[in-house]
């Protein structure tokens, strides 16, 4: 009796086999590049280069089956997300595809819909059961008429676990001024771009054709955020706002140069309906710890603001840009990362005259549903030099993260179109 059935076990494997070349290889961990794609990470983890020349790749997300859908910020060859698909099992796309004649950011996968999204509008795309799109040419519009400006135009996107999309809708302004970036200009009383943009807005994920009008201004005075996730720990939004420029710049009585490339802080925010961060009135300074009136609205790089407005959960130091933000629920790592922070810093343009700050992805471990307040640069060398001066010295600049089915990381640069996937082998 024992014998037919390992035959059939042994005729059912090869038939998988045959159907799905790939099936035998798959619990394979793929091999590292050997010099880890030029990253640093720490010990006993490797990386490879997955993906390379697809385009300004920004978020990213894998499917169940190991493919991966990237958003391209400018469309290549009218296609503006890319679709890679690793056919032989090796840990590399092979198969390359894609569709979507528009720019953007924001991208999610969840309940078999994929999420995309424009500079003004959001777009849903039904699955198959390989969670392959259906009909490629013709997204259901979920949102549209999205305010956009000459900055900060991106729409960052993510789901709760109640049928609800939540989109950043940034500030088109550095801090609300009467003359945007002017020396010496002050603010505007109450800060009419907070009617549109300057925080995150909250609409129905299965609900067509929505604007302002359908949805909610969930949190306010978030100068503008393009990495956040959803907590599943305790079921709550987290966003990494893009801190305020120029202090020095625009009001160098008060800022000395060096105070300006080190404030204010890249804060990591706990958001719950109704908060206020405090942009354009406040910033966040991580050595006085505590939100300071912004120089537009009288203040003197001391007077402490309102406490109306949230601290921040976490705060970095200035300038960093924050791009992407995973929380890591996977098992291949080790237990010290489950449940905590991974943040990609796309690098900064303005702390001269120090060296520029940032490309990398940094781990920022949790309990209990918060931050301990530690954080470590996990993965460094995306810019293949420690000089950077400007940003046009980085060859690659980290934005989106991505966990895969089998608990590794996977990070999208935006200037070669670099998909690095990072894994751990315990070595």
């Amino acid at each position: 009796m024992i014998i037919p059935l390992l035959s059939a076990g042994i005729f059912c494997s090869l038939y998988a086999f045959k159907n799905n070349p790939s099936a035998g290889r798959q619990h394979r961990p793929p091999k590292t590049d050997a010099d880890n794609a030029g990253l640093k990470l720490p010990s006993g983890f490797g990386a490879l280069v997955a993906a390379d020349s697809i385009g300004k790749a920004r978020h990213i997300v894998v499917t169940k089956e190991g493919n991966l859908y990237v958003k391209l910020a400018k469309p290549v060859k009218e296609k503006g997300i890319i679709y890679l698909q690793d056919k032989n099992g090796d840990g590399r796309m092979d198969e390359q595809s894609g569709f979507g004649n528009y720019g953007g950011t924001g991208l999610y996968l969840k309940d078999g819909v994929l999420y995309a999204s424009s500079n003004d509008e959001v777009f849903s795309y039904q699955l198959n059961e390989k969670n392959e799109v259906l009909d490629q040419h013709n997204p259901a519009k979920l949102i549209s008429k999205l305010k956009k400006g000459r900055q900060h135009d991106t729409k960052s996107i993510v789901l709760d676990n109640s049928g609800n999309i939540y989109v950043n809708i940034g500030a088109y302004s550095n801090s609300c001024q009467q003359k945007d970036r002017t020396p010496g200009s002050p603010g505007i009383k109450g800060c009419p771009i907070l009617d549109s943009a300057g925080g995150i807005w909250q609409f129905k994920a299965n609900k067509l054709n929505q604007s302002y009008g359908d949805g909610i201004r969930y949190a306010t005075g978030i100068r503008n955020v393009v990495g956040l996730d959803w907590n599943q720990q305790n079921n709550t939004l987290f966003v990494m706002q893009h801190g305020r420029d120029q202090l020095n710049g625009l009001w160098p009585d008060l800022y000395d140069e060096k105070r300006s490339a080190l404030l204010p802080a890249e804060c990591l925010y706990m958001i719950k309906k109704g908060d206020n961060a405090g942009w354009p009135y406040v910033y966040y300074d991580q050595y006085q710890k505590k939100n300071i009136q912004a120089p537009e609205y009288g203040g003197d790089g001391k007077k402490e603001g309102s406490k109306e407005y949230i601290n921040p959960a976490l705060a970095f130091p200035g300038h960093l840009a924050p791009n992407g933000l995973l929380f890591y629920t996977g098992n291949q790592f080790p237990e010290k990362y489950r449940n905590g922070a991974f943040i990609a810093f796309h690098g900064s343009w303005n702390r001269t005259p120090e060296k520029q700050e940032g490309f990398y992805v940094v781990f920022a471990p949790f309990k209990d549903g918060m931050p301990t307040g530690e954080w470590e640069i996990f993965a460094d060398g995306f810019a293949g030099t420690d000089q950077v001066m400007s940003p046009r010295d980085a060859k690659h600049r980290p934005c989106g993260l991505a966990q895969g089915p089998d608990g590794s990381l996977y990070v999208t640069d935006d200037v070669k179109g670099t998909v690095y996937r990072i894994l751990y082998n315990g070595k």
